[in-house]
């Protein structure tokens, strides 16, 4: 298993927020599936006010390459896609064809 975490920032306004906050306590059954299919295991998003973490664990041989290449070719995924587009501002370093940010661990602790 491998575990992924990235960041990404919403519009900072207060109607965006909620609207993105209320579309993912009902995310579409086709983008759950696409998660599944690409070998996501799980995933939690977290929010502090405009800025999201997004924790995601994966099977050994998942790649976002190959996660990029199902969602170009999933319509309903890319529906989706471009409506939370409408609520998402990407962070300045961000590629531009990629809105999240892969984050790098700077500290793991173990009991």
């Amino acid at each position: 298993m491998k575990v992924y975490c990235l960041t990404l920032d919403l519009k900072d306004d207060p109607a965006a927020i909620k609207a993105y906050d209320d579309y993912h306590q009902a995310v579409w059954p086709e983008v759950l599936q696409s998660l599944e299919d690409s070998g996501i295991l799980a995933m939690q998003i977290y929010r502090f006010h405009n800025r999201l973490f997004m924790r995601i664990e994966t099977k050994d041989d998942f790649s976002f390459e190959k996660k990029a290449e199902m969602d170009l070719a999933n319509a309903k995924v890319q529906e989706w896609e471009k409506l939370m587009e409408n609520y998402q501002q990407a962070l300045p370093s961000s590629d531009p064809d990629w809105r999240w940010v892969l984050m790098e661990q700077v500290f793991d602790y173990k009991a």
